[in-house]
């Protein structure tokens, strides 16, 4: 089984001229011609849409483990804070409560 991958214009607008699947020296699995109009790659796969390993999104997966982490620790500061202000605030109220003057009971 093979496919025919037609000649397309890659990004730096040069022309790749069309090719057999598998190719010569290739994985011999990779029969199917996968790709987007700039670029096209020999696959085993026919729903393959990148000719590369997704290293690449580790990075991105880090950086979003970094920036959720920041605002954990932000979050995990500011309830902190919170927490202390109230027990101030109620540990430093008066105990006893102020004379008013006026006495409730029956004369």
């Amino acid at each position: 089984m093979s496919a025919e991958c037609s000649s397309y214009l890659n990004a730096d607008k040069v022309l790749v001229s069309g090719f057999s699947c598998p190719r010569t020296g290739g994985d011999a699995r990779a029969v199917y011609c996968c790709g987007f109009q700039d670029v096209k790659y020999c696959c085993d796969d026919p729903h393959s849409f990148f000719p590369y390993k997704h290293s690449y999104m580790w990075w991105l997966s880090v950086g979003a483990l970094v920036g959720l982490s920041i605002a954990a620790v932000v979050l995990f500061a500011f309830i902190i804070t919170v927490c202390v202000l109230c027990y101030l605030f109620i540990s430093t109220k008066p105990r006893n409560k102020l004379d008013t003057g006026l006495s409730l009971q029956m004369a």
